[in-house]
């Protein structure tokens, strides 16, 4: 027979339990607004029937009920969905990065612009059609140089402002580095906390949210893959561990960077210009980036694990499923397998062959698109200079009429113009001293011949062949609408990405979203319960007060 107060305790059991529950749910309710919150629930289990097993077990009728016990409090998370999210952040990550840059390119270079590059072409050429009417004008010459000294500026502008942004985004790949490293050390600290907990038996539930909220975040840098590892002790089947977090490379290998409670220290590296030889070649050596606005040419990450260092070429994680990181490099320009030297086994020396100062050591979307301008400005000036030397100056003021020199030079007016860039393209100094030095004529001492600079302003439409056989002007177009295309594809691929990514968020937010309809509903039905347990306990109480109090007084 059961004991007289086994249905206080199976209430007693009920009270406490319900009451449980619905501190839960006031958790969950203060918690409704809370980022990377997931809800909570009390998983509840009837106890161990009455009575035992065993062969001093009293018999009775039947298998007697005690209760309930919350053996749980378990937060509701779908990891199928929560890889979704953490896949397409990556790739948003990358997208959004890409379409930034490009974005910022565009506002650089504008066209069609009333002050564009190709506007300078257009006043230039317009000068030496009116020069070839009047070669003998001092003003007309005059506007030549000055628009001629527009067009050089121009180029100048462009390079430099692509220049500075991509400095911005040198410095912004290791302030991004900073940050994937406060994530990395903020996830061991927090496998360390869950490491001390779980072995007790508790399921701290608040900080697997902080800690895969965090991993949210570090997907958007990096294709990143988990693992747990068991925290032993009394740890309850459902705990999750210690997570071990890893980079997913293009090849399907994997960087750890989080082991339990250690934190990898990732590096940016890139070849930095170390010194400039006699014969105009640089030395390069192999470092950390740094915070100065020399181009270093990206090369790999270091990462360093408890001093165990592992390396992460350009070429492992150039995917659109690599993240933010991929994204910024790309954009801001990588070292070539060539002409730099290889160790052999995929990964960079630490110290380089000398590169002469003309080659060009990168890919990526500033560096192509800044070598372009320089190929441009280089064979625009080339073609022009050549047209310009055999044309003859205007004999004047005593001085004698003689071939013309080069119109454009190199920043430190060398006559060698094949070190034209467009960041130190600029007219030639001598030629704005004397302005009878610009080659209008096609015979010597003819004075009014302007047959020169009508061939020079012919060069607008004119092929050139360093240049695929195309114009100055329509091959600056082809830059242009090249950069288009790769505008619309990065502003379109990150549309639907964030697209996508809003929906796997609903899903997610429909599983382990606090709903505070939900919540009420729940709170009513847990109030209900505990009022049932307390009347119960009512009930046993009278029952018992009738056994205490009232037997044993017959006949008083």
């Amino acid at each position: 027979m059961g004991s007289t107060f086994m249905g206080l305790e199976t209430s007693k059991r009920g009270l406490t339990t319900q009451q449980s529950a619905l501190y839960t749910v006031g958790h969950n309710i203060a918690n409704a607004n809370t980022l990377g919150y997931s809800r909570q629930r009390v998983n509840m289990e009837a106890t161990m029937g009455f009575p035992g097993v065993g062969m001093n077990a009293p018999k009775i009728p039947g298998f007697l009920g005690t209760g309930v016990q919350a053996g749980s409090v378990q937060r509701i998370r779908d990891q199928f969905v929560d890889n979704q999210y953490r896949q397409e952040t990556t790739k948003l990550g990358f997208w959004s990065a890409k379409s930034d840059a490009i974005s910022q390119m565009e506002d650089i270079l504008s066209e069609p612009s009333e002050y564009g590059l190709n506007k300078a072409f257009d006043n230039f050429y317009a000068s030496l059609q009116d020069l070839s009417t009047k070669p003998g004008s001092a003003a007309t010459r005059a506007v030549v140089a000055q628009r001629g000294e527009h067009l050089a500026d121009s180029f100048n502008y462009l390079s430099k402002q692509l220049t500075e942004i991509q400095g911005n985004l040198k410095n912004e790949i290791s302030v991004e580095s900073d940050k994937v490293n406060s994530i990395i050390q903020q996830i061991a600290a927090l496998n360390q906390q869950i490491g001390n907990i779980e072995p007790n038996g508790y399921l701290p539930n608040d900080l697997y949210d902080a800690r895969d909220s965090l991993l949210d975040q570090l997907s958007e840098y990096f294709n990143v893959t988990v693992d747990y590892t068991p925290s032993g002790g009394n740890a309850l089947p459902i705990a999750e561990g210690s997570m071990n977090v890893y980079i997913k490379l293009d090849d399907g290998t994997k960087v750890q960077i989080v082991n339990k409670n250690q934190g990898a220290t990732i590096t940016a590296n890139g070849y930095k210009p170390s010194s400039t030889n006699a014969d105009g070649t640089i030395n390069y050596t192999l470092g950390a980036f740094d915070k100065s606005d020399t181009y270093t040419p990206f090369t790999n990450f270091t990462v360093d694990m408890a001093g165990a260092t592992t390396s992460i070429n350009y070429d492992q994680i150039d995917d659109v499923g690599s993240g933010k990181m991929a994204s910024l490099i790309n954009s801001y320009g990588y070292a070539k397998k060539s002409p730099l030297t290889d160790d052999g086994s995929g990964g960079w020396n630490t110290a380089l062959a000398s590169v002469s100062s003309n080659e060009n050591l990168s890919d990526g979307v500033y560096p192509d698109k800044l070598e372009e301008l320089n190929l441009l400005a280089r064979e625009f000036a080339k073609k022009f200079n050549d047209i310009h030397k055999a044309g003859f100056t205007l004999a004047k003021d005593g001085a004698p009429s003689a071939p013309g020199d080069n119109f454009f030079v190199d920043g430190s007016d060398s006559p060698n113009d094949t070190t034209i860039t467009a960041a130190n393209i600029k007219v030639n100094a001598d030629i704005l001293k004397d302005l009878n030095k610009i080659a209008a004529s096609t015979g010597e001492g003819e004075e009014g011949n302007g047959e020169n600079a009508i061939a020079l302003s012919n060069l607008k439409t004119t092929t050139i062949a360093g240049l695929n056989n195309a114009s100055a002007q329509t091959y600056y177009e082809g830059i242009i609408g090249n950069l288009g295309v790769l505008g619309q594809e990065a502003s379109t691929m990150t549309y639907s990405s964030t697209t996508i990514q809003l929906n796997i968020s609903n899903r997610r937010a429909s599983v382990s979203a606090v709903s505070l309809d939900e919540e009420m509903t729940n709170m009513i039905t847990f109030q209900q319960a505990y009022n049932a347990s307390a009347r119960m306990i009512t009930v046993v109480d009278e029952t018992l007060d009738k056994i205490i109090n009232g037997m044993g007084r017959v006949g008083l």
